[in-house]
C-alpha cells in the first residue's frame, strides 16, 4: 500500500497524541525502574568514612570503655557457637552447612586454628556441647560427636540423637541449647510467614525438649513462630528467648519478641496475636490475644531477633551484669533497613526496663557489611559475636 503525504498528516494528527501518551507512560515506568535500581545500589554499597570503604570492625561503635577485635575472620557463615569447658568453640553455620572447631591455642584471646569438623550437612545452625559430646542440629534431625576434642583432627562418625523433627527448610534451622533441667531444648519454627499449623502438626511453633539420648521428646513452649536464640536467667533459671515477627504487615509492624518461659505450657500467641496485642490480619479473629502470653519486651520490627544471652562474666562493669545481650541479624521486609547490631536489654528485679543499641556500625547508610546472629560469654568475661555475612567471630572487650 503506497502511502501518500497528505495520508501521513492525517495518520500523525490521528495517532500523534496516542503516540505521545504511551510515551509518557512508558517514561514513567523507566523512571521507577531507575528508582529501585537506585534503591538496590544503596543498599549493597557501603558509606565510606570508617574501616576500609565503609566496612570492618573500625566501623563498629561501642560504648567508652569497650574495644572490638577480630577473634577469627575465616569461618564461613558462622552461625551459633558453643563453648567446651576446655575451650574449644565449636560453631555452626546454615547455608555453609558445616560444623567447625575454633582454638585460641596460646591464650592470647585470638584464634590461632579453624577446624572443619563436618560438612555436607543440612543447615547444621544450632551446636551444644554436653559431657565431651557435640551436638549438632540439622533441619529434620539432631545429631551426636562424641569424644570429639580428642578427635578434632578426625573426627568420629555422628550417632543420630533424635530424627522426629519436620523436614521443612522455611524456618528449619535450629538454635540447641541444654537447660538447668539437663535436657536439650530444640525449637521448630513454623514453615511459613503466616500460617495456622497447630491442628495439622502440634510440633510446628514450639520450643520443644528431650533427654541428651533423644528420649521423652515434648513441647515446651507454643505459639513460638521462629526462635533462633535462647537461654536461662542464672539467678531464676527461667527460660528466655528471642522471637522473630511476621511480615508483610509494613515497615513498623509487628516487633520482634524478647519472651519469658518460666513454666511448661504457656502460649506466646502465634499465628493469632503478634508482640501480645496486635491481632492477625487472617487469624487474629480466631482467638483474642487475652488468651496468650505478652512479650517481655517488644524488640525492632523486622530487626530479626537471634541469638541472646545473659552476661555472667565480671569484666565489664557492674551495670552491665545479669543484662541481656540480643544479636539483630538485621531486617529485609522494611524499606529502610534496621538492625544489624548487638542490643541490650536493662533489667531491673527480673524486669526488662530499657532496650538500647550496644554495638552498632555493620550497617552504613542503607547497606551491611555484616550481619551478627550469636553472642557467648566468655570465661574472661569478653563477649564473641558471630557474623555469617562477614565470615567472621569478634571479641568485645572491656578495659
Amino acid at each position: 500500500m503506497k502511502l501518500e503525504a497528505s495520508d501521513a498528516l492525517i495518520y500523525l494528527k490521528q495517532y500523534g497524541g496516542e503516540m505521545k501518551g504511551i510515551k509518557v507512560i512508558i517514561g514513567f515506568f523507566a523512571v521507577i525502574a531507575l528508582i529501585f535500581v537506585a534503591y538496590a545500589a544503596l543498599r549493597t554499597i557501603p558509606v565510606n568514612g570508617c574501616g576500609e570503604n565503609g566496612t570492618g570492625i573500625d566501623c563498629i561503635k561501642l560504648p567508652p570503655g569497650f574495644s572490638v577485635d577480630y577473634y577469627t575472620e575465616n569461618v564461613e557463615g558462622a552461625r551459633s557457637m558453643a563453648l567446651s569447658p576446655n575451650g574449644t568453640l565449636f560453631v555452626g553455620s546454615r547455608d555453609a552447612g558445616k560444623v567447625y572447631a575454633v582454638l585460641d591455642l596460646n591464650n592470647d584471646s585470638k584464634a590461632d586454628k579453624v577446624l572443619v569438623l563436618a560438612e555436607g550437612l543440612d543447615m547444621p545452625n544450632g551446636v551444644a556441647f554436653r559431657n565431651g559430646s557435640l551436638y549438632v542440629a540439622e533441619v529434620s534431625r539432631v545429631i551426636r560427636y562424641d569424644d570429639i576434642e580428642a578427635r578434632l583432627e578426625d573426627p568420629p562418625e555422628p550417632v543420630v540423637v533424635n530424627d522426629n523433627f519436620p523436614s521443612d527448610r522455611a524456618h528449619g534451622w535450629k538454635y540447641i541449647k541444654f537447660g538447668p533441667d539437663g535436657k536439650l531444648y530444640v525449637p521448630v519454627g513454623m514453615p511459613c510467614n503466616i500460617c495456622n499449623k497447630e491442628g495439622e502438626d502440634e510440633r510446628y511453633g514450639t520450643i520443644m525438649r528431650m533427654e541428651p539420648d533423644g528420649s521423652q521428646l515434648e513441647i515446651f513452649s507454643k505459639g513460638v513462630r521462629n526462635t533462633v536464640g535462647f537461654d536461662w536467667n542464672p539467678r531464676t533459671e527461667e527460660l528466655w528467648f528471642t522471637d522473630n515477627g511476621r511480615d508483610w504487615l509494613g515497615d513498623d509492624v509487628p516487633p520482634d519478641e524478647l519472651n519469658r518461659a518460666p513454666v511448661q505450657g504457656m502460649h506466646f500467641g502465634f499465628p493469632y496475636c503478634h508482640g501480645g496485642d496486635i491481632p492477625d490480619p487472617e487469624f487474629g479473629n480466631l482467638r483474642n490475644c487475652s488468651e496468650f502470653t505478652p512479650p517481655e519486651m517488644k524488640l525492632g520490627p523486622h530487626v530479626a531477633a537471634l541469638g541472646m544471652t545473659f552476661y555472667n562474666g565480671t569484666m565489664f562493669p557492674e551495670e552491665y551484669r545479669n543484662q541481656i545481650f540480643i544479636a539483630e541479624h538485621g531486617s529485609w521486609n522494611r524499606k529502610i533497613p534496621i538492625g544489624y547490631r548487638v542490643s541490650l536489654v536493662r533489667l531491673e528485679n527480673g524486669k526488662p526496663v530499657s532496650y538500647e543499641p550496644f554495638a552498632d556500625g555493620w550497617l552504613q547508610g542503607l547497606a551491611a557489611w555484616g550481619r551478627p546472629v550469636d553472642v557467648l560469654v566468655m570465661p574472661d568475661g569478653a563477649l564473641l559475636v558471630s557474623d555469617d555475612k562477614n565470615n567472621a567471630i569478634y571479641r568485645i572487650s572491656y578495659s
